[in-house]
């Protein structure tokens, strides 16, 4: 499997889906191919944006991590994101009976990781890492990944579009959820000693 799905996915959504639902992909396929390429672009990113280009507060100077720090930090960015679709992809699989979709297709890994196809091609602005610019690529990759969800679950799911609307909502909800125990888990981590190390 190749990211032939990942263009596609981004200017064509609904042939896109379609296309994907064909594919009849594998999860360790989908990872090989897509997710574990995809992820490292805002984990590279974010290593060099933090130790090569530091960011300012203010007129002060720049701030950046050690090499070994941001290595550190990136790889569990890395694990977490691989994780976190699996995990959300569970999910949509637990709950697709309640809303009628087939029990034999079981697509959740495979549409969590197209629909945050956007989050991990944003990720490349953590190269240079100023919150307003970052912010804002941000908001735009998480509202175009929220409508792959809302447009592609019916399509995967083959279930009606108002039953894939509550739906795709549930998966949202889910997904904020996740995020507020995934930063509460980071202040674990950082609490025992992984957290940030500047550069002096």
């Amino acid at each position: 499997m190749s990211l032939h799905h990942t263009f596609g996915i981004l200017t064509h959504p609904d042939r896109e889906w379609e296309s994907i639902r064909s594919d009849q992909e594998s999860t360790s396929k989908l990872y090989l191919g897509h997710v574990f390429l995809l992820a490292l672009i805002p984990t590279l990113s974010a290593y060099f944006g933090t130790t090569e280009v530091g960011w300012r507060i203010g007129d002060g100077a720049a701030v950046k991590l050690t090499q070994a720090s941001a290595a550190q930090l990136c790889v569990l960015f890395y694990i977490a994101m691989l994780a976190g679709i699996f995990i959300i992809g569970k999910f949509i699989d637990f709950f697709s009976m309640t809303y009628g979709a087939d029990e034999s297709e079981h697509k959740g890994v495979i549409l969590a990781a197209y629909a945050t196809t956007p989050l991990f091609l944003v990720g490349i602005t953590a190269i240079y890492p100023v919150l307003w610019i970052n912010l804002l690529a941000g908001i735009i990759a998480v509202c175009w990944s929220v409508y792959l969800l809302f447009e592609g679950l019916p399509i995967l799911m083959k279930i009606p579009e108002d039953r894939g609307f509550m739906f795709a909502s549930s998966v949202l909800t889910i997904g904020l959820v996740m995020l507020v125990a995934l930063l509460a888990i980071s202040v674990v981590i950082w609490s025992i000693g992984f957290g940030p190390v500047y550069t002096s």
